[in-house]
């Protein structure tokens, strides 16, 4: 009776561990900070308060630990640190069963970068997880002329990710895209088309949401071609392999409906000519040109 007690024991401890292994795994699917190199651990084991330490992750990713040594913990969410650290102690054979508790007290990276186009770019103190919306904002919001679609490098080296922030924001992506203490968020310039000539507010257009824009929405966009403009020599040009090409469009069958709307690319320099005999020749150097002064507008 008392071998059969003793393996009905064992199989019942085998099948707790296995439990609050599973348990701890389930949990640290809702973990989102890892720990990095320089964080100090708070490292406990239930009902032995020897064994309490405070220790600091050395650049190699262990940490040491009485009696069993180091123990890489580098790149795991708390509840796997535990579990590694439960195991050392049982395979060395100096505790049956721990149950061990991992907390990060200090996070050695406790800051995001926000690169690019954001009000005020560098460094943006963060000691837990927000969501990007948070850390955009902490960063004084995105410029006019900001690409919607912004890319997160993780600082535990994990990969990278691209998220598209439409302007009307839903509070899904708020609750989803979360930055982390190490992470860095790029913000690049969105892309720009140009709309000179003679049109009701000449100027370059932000390519914003979805980065996509079209001839008739460009001109839209220029409050239309003025009554006095010469439509059907619109000019296009754009950049093919470095140099700028320039054909002329049907602007007048585009608004007729007679030929299809054509894709505008960032950098698109669109021209509308005058009418008046003096500005109908203007050379594509003198168009380019123009580009440098012209206003930037973006839709609020």
């Amino acid at each position: 009776m008392g071998l059969r007690t003793a393996a009905r024991r064992g199989i019942l401890l085998a099948l707790l561990f296995c439990f609050s292994a599973l348990s701890a795994r389930a949990a640290d699917k809702k973990e989102s900070l890892r720990i990095s190199s320089g964080d100090l651990l708070h490292v406990s084991v239930f009902r032995e308060p020897d064994l309490e330490q405070h220790v600091r992750v050395r650049d190699s990713g262990e940490i040491d630990l009485d009696l069993v040594g180091a123990v890489s913990v580098v790149g795991l969410v708390p509840g796997e640190a535990a579990l590694k650290i439960a195991q050392a102690y049982e395979q060395g054979k100096y505790l049956n069963h721990p149950q061990v508790s991992v907390l990060i007290e200090e996070y050695a990276t406790q800051q995001v970068s926000v690169l690019g186009q954001v009000a005020r770019p560098g460094a943006v103190p963060l000691m837990t997880s927000r969501s990007l919306l948070d850390v955009l904002s902490l960063a004084g919001g995105l410029t006019d002329v900001a690409d919607r679609h912004i890319t997160i490098e993780r600082g535990d080296k994990s990969g990278s990710l691209t998220v598209f922030v439409p302007n009307d924001a839903s509070t899904d992506l708020k609750n989803t895209v979360m930055v982390h203490p190490g992470d860095t968020v790029l913000v690049p310039k969105a892309g720009v088309v140009y709309v000179l000539g003679d049109v009701g507010r000449p100027g370059g257009y932000v390519m914003q949401d979805d980065a996509k824009l079209t001839v008739l929405q460009a001109i839209a966009l220029a409050a239309g071609a003025n009554r006095s403009a010469k439509e059907n020599a619109a000019r296009l040009l754009r950049k093919v392999q470095g140099r700028y090409q320039e054909q002329t469009i049907p602007l007048k069958d585009m608004e007729r409906g007679s030929q299809p709307d054509m894709e505008l690319e960032a950098g698109d320099v669109l021209y509308i000519p005058f009418s008046m005999a003096r500005n109908v020749v203007v050379g594509a150097s003198g168009i380019l040109s123009s580009t440098s002064s012209a206003a930037i507008y973006a839709a609020r």
